[in-house]
């Protein structure tokens, strides 16, 4: 194996011994395999190379079923919410998919003031946001990595009427140990970060020049950053750029590896498909475009796999395709989304600045809405984070099923600030009748225990949380 092919996470051979062994279906074994999902303690490499294989109708239907039955006994009815904060488009990587590419000259390059942050912050308090991911190009201003501390800082001082942010993720480029202390020191909650593609030869053939090159220091990232302490950490690729199939199985080893070095996996896998993005010919052409049944599948499966890990779906895409995957395990979204720095005070998408195009343009309170009129409880809860929560704790809670205790009455408080403080009459009538349905069905202890966070809520007191 060359030099280019050696990583100490990722095992591509294993991988395509994995799908190369499953390409005749069996369905007694998807069947099999399906029945072990259901006992919610995740599945083998193996199992999911069967269950990538499934092309039949209905196999793929019993598959998309079990899926759904793993998502509703672990998450229940609630969705978190979100909204991207982008500071910053500068960037000193050549990636051929996206527009934020140092050699684009079409971008209309920005990195926000802290009083730009500050206003771009407000406008989402306003909308109703307490949640929010600070996306930065990888490269800054002068004042180099203390640029993203600073907009932390300020994102965390903003304070309008009943509004704040009460939790910080960031999405920023790979660190070294100290500076993930320092970013861990900012009271952030989850890191978040691509390996775009784990297949080493592609990796470098879609990134043609700057430190993204180095695909080990990226793919080593996570471990800097649990050594430093940040103990939720997100990955994902970008769907598009290889096989699909072998993606999911290299996800899988980067979980088992954290799982191994660290005693917790990843908190969360992203899915975002490859979108056309500003002067980004590839984003245009993806070289394994992903279809939307095979994307399906996609999301099915990594919810069976990893059962405990939360699945994130951004506004790449539509409204549709969004609301299909929250049954089939997508457990949080973005809503309202500007992929642009200072693209909330601007009011509307601007394609020279944006990283890429969106497929859902809808309002948070339309998201909102749609997702109550689902049946599920849009909640805006921070309570893990505050309460320590995070990485093996979390999990301790997770496994058992105990997490419910804690995230389905949160889910719920938040869920009532928001209409109370920001919804449409619409939503409010929408939102209150989704909670009197999903109260009735919840045990007795945990429904009482709702029950009173929301009326603490509802006679006006805020950030009420167990």
């Amino acid at each position: 194996m060359s030099a280019v092919q050696q990583s100490p996470i990722i095992a591509e051979e294993q991988i395509q011994a994995v799908l190369s062994a499953s390409q005749d279906v069996d369905a007694a074994k998807v069947r099999e395999i399906l029945a072990k999902a259901l006992e919610l303690k995740g599945l083998n490499e193996s199992e999911v190379g069967v269950l990538c294989a499934v092309r039949d109708h209905d196999l793929r239907e019993e598959l998309y079923h079990t899926a759904r039955k793993v998502k509703e006994e672990i998450y229940g009815r609630r969705l978190v919410l979100f909204a991207p904060l982008y500071v910053s488009n500068m960037c000193a990587n050549e990636c051929s998919y996206c527009a934020f590419r140092a050699s684009s000259k079409a971008l209309h390059r920005r990195a926000l003031t802290q009083e730009e942050v500050a206003h771009e912050t407000e406008i989402l308090i306003n909308q109703g946001h307490k949640r929010i991911l600070l996306v930065a190009g990888e490269s800054y201003p002068k004042e180099g990595f203390s640029y993203v501390t600073k907009c932390i800082e300020t994102i965390y001082s903003v304070k309008n009427g009943p509004g704040e942010i009460r939790r910080v993720n960031a999405n920023v480029a790979p660190l070294s140990v100290e500076e993930f202390r320092d970013l861990k020191a900012a009271k952030i909650g989850t890191y978040q970060l691509f390996q775009e593609t784990y297949h080493q030869d592609t990796y470098k053939s879609v990134h043609l020049a700057g430190r993204k090159r180095d695909y080990n220091w990226r793919v080593t990232a996570m471990d800097r950053a649990m050594t430093a302490g940040i103990d939720d950490v997100g990955i994902g690729v970008l769907f598009g750029l290889y096989d699909w199939r072998f993606e999911i199985l290299a996800i899988m080893q980067h979980a088992a590896h954290l799982e191994k070095e660290f005693g917790v996996g990843c908190h969360t896998i992203s899915v975002p498909r490859i979108e056309p993005a500003l002067n980004a010919p590839l984003s245009e052409r993806p070289p394994y475009p992903v279809c939307d049944d095979d994307f399906r599948k996609v999301v099915a499966i990594l919810r069976m796999a990893v059962p405990y890990t939360g699945i994130i779906m951004s506004t790449r895409e539509t409204p549709e395709m969004r609301s299909e995957t929250f049954s089939l395990g997508v457990s949080q979204i973005s809503a309202g989304s500007r992929t642009n720095p200072g693209g909330y005070t601007d009011g509307e998408e601007e394609y020279d600045g944006s990283q890429f195009s969106l497929g859902d343009h809808r309002t948070l309170d339309e998201v909102v809405r749609d997702a109550a009129q689902l049946g599920y409880i849009p909640s805006f809860c921070t309570g893990c984070y505050r309460k320590g929560r995070t990485g093996a704790d979390f999990m301790d809670l997770a496994k058992p099923g105990l997490i419910k205790n804690y995230c389905d009455v949160n889910a719920m408080s938040t869920f009532v600030e928001y209409l109370q403080n920001y919804a449409s009459a619409e939503t409010v009538a929408l939102g209150e009748q989704c909670m009197a349905n999903i109260l009735a069905t919840m045990p007795e202890a945990r429904r009482k225990r709702a029950e009173g966070l929301m009326s603490r809520v509802r006679a006006g007191e805020r950030d009420v949380y167990v």
